[in-house]
């Protein structure tokens, strides 16, 4: 059972239980009737025959229209390879609360989009001293969304348990600090379950360290 204010999620493998659970609640509380799980918090769920989608299409199209880029021209990746995103740029936004706000709901958003965590690991860095190249970079994630508004995760009705993980270290990547960031994802057969993409605590000193620190991470 997951619960978020009003908000009530009930699942279970005994399709008894559920209902069971509903019923004991609606003797102490005031229950809505139970309905096929469709939208829970900005995710929408669509079932089918052969397992579930989750996706943020809904609240990706109103985070686009909300920037006024809902019309506007797809990129392929959500984040360019250079130049190296620095804290180092001068020309300071004048009001960051724009910028703030897209990091924010992007970072909500990769609940269901591991290919956007490395790129908002990066803006998230810089939201106390935004500047208009951190902006266009954030733009350029929005920009990469209108393309890609459909895509989510899929949880396959007949799926193995074996457990894998990958990892990945960019070394001295930071064009600050020279730490490197680690990120990580884990699968539960072909779903992923977990993953992360953040900076290491302190800088390594070659290649194979960031890689091991990486995996120890991971």
């Amino acid at each position: 059972m997951l619960i978020y204010v009003d908000d009530i999620v009930v699942t279970g493998n005994d399709s008894a239980l559920p209902q069971h659970t509903l019923d004991s609640l609606a003797t102490r509380f005031s229950v809505k009737e139970p309905e096929d799980l469709n939208y829970f918090l900005g995710i929408e769920a669509h079932r089918t025959a052969s397992g579930l989608h989750l996706t943020h299409m809904r609240y990706i199209l109103d985070l686009l229209s909300r920037f006024k880029l809902l019309n506007a021209h797809p990129v392929s990746t959500p984040m360019a390879t250079h130049p190296e995103l620095s804290i180092n740029y001068r020309t300071r936004l004048s009001n960051a609360t724009e910028y703030r706000s897209a990091v924010g709901r992007l970072q909500y958003l990769a609940f269901t989009r591991p290919d956007i965590s490395y790129a908002v690991n990066k803006l998230s860095q810089f939201m106390h001293a935004p500047t208009l190249d951190h902006w266009q970079a954030a733009k350029r994630v929005l920009r990469y969304l209108t393309g890609t508004a459909s895509h989510g995760l899929y949880f396959s009705r007949n799926n193995s348990s074996s457990l894998h993980a990958y990892s990945d270290a960019d070394w001295d990547g930071d064009a600050d600090g020279f730490i490197s960031t680690n990120a990580y994802i884990i699968y539960l057969g072909k779903h992923p379950i977990s993953w992360s993409s953040k900076k290491h605590k302190g800088v390594a000193r070659s290649s194979n360290e960031a890689e091991y620190r990486s995996v120890a991470n991971t």
